[in-house]
């Protein structure tokens, strides 16, 4: 019977070249450096469990696959990260829908009421988009997307109340969107801790 690190460290090895990953962007995606990534390879050091279980979400796989022999190692049938990738898409895009669904509904609703400008409904759900994107790349999305998604809800919140409440000096609420964008440029680039 072979032993546990060991087991763990070729069936990492393995899943994570045939990911196409390399052990720095493994470390990154788990907060660790590559070394310790390295580590974990060779069988030298083995990671807590609460990684154990991050490494096995990375990879779609389960923690008993992990440290466990096994008969049947094919990748393909063990390996359902991308159709898990796939269905978290199909999530948020349905999610999303579901905005924009409501929105058609409220401006029809408005429309029969006469509302003035009920064709602000759709500008309003831009913001209210990205507020539900932003909420899905923070469950299982990369932190370098919540930049894109933080500016842009920024703009369109912006543009919003640009529009609902034009009175001819409105043009100076995208002022506030300068040191907003700075702010949010400037925060993404700080590094997030990493573990060793």
């Amino acid at each position: 019977m072979e032993d546990v690190k060991a087991i763990l460290a070729k069936k990492m090895t393995a899943l994570r070249t045939k990911s196409g990953m390399t052990q720095a962007e493994l470390g990154a995606k788990l907060n660790y450096t590559d070394k310790s990534v390295s580590k974990w390879e060779h069988g030298d050091a083995t990671p807590p469990i609460d990684v154990l279980k991050e490494i096995a979400d990375v990879f779609g796989v389960t923690v008993d696959y992990l440290i466990s022999e096994s008969e049947d190692e094919s990748y393909d049938k063990v390996y359902v990260g991308k159709t898990n990738a796939r269905n978290k898409i199909i999530i948020t895009c349905l999610s999303v829908l579901i905005v924009w669904l409501l929105a058609t509904m409220i401006f029809f609703y408005s429309s029969f009421f006469s509302f003035s400008r009920p064709w602000l409904i759709f500008v309003h759900a831009c913001p209210v988009s990205f507020i539900v994107l932003i909420v899905f790349n923070g469950i299982w999305g990369k932190r370098k997307h919540v930049f894109v998604l933080i500016s842009l809800l920024t703009w369109t919140v912006l543009t919003s109340l640009f529009l609902q409440f034009n009175d001819g000096k409105m043009w100076m609420l995208y002022l506030l969107g300068i040191p907003l964008q700075l702010a949010i440029i400037l925060w993404s680039q700080l590094k997030p801790k990493t573990r060793k």
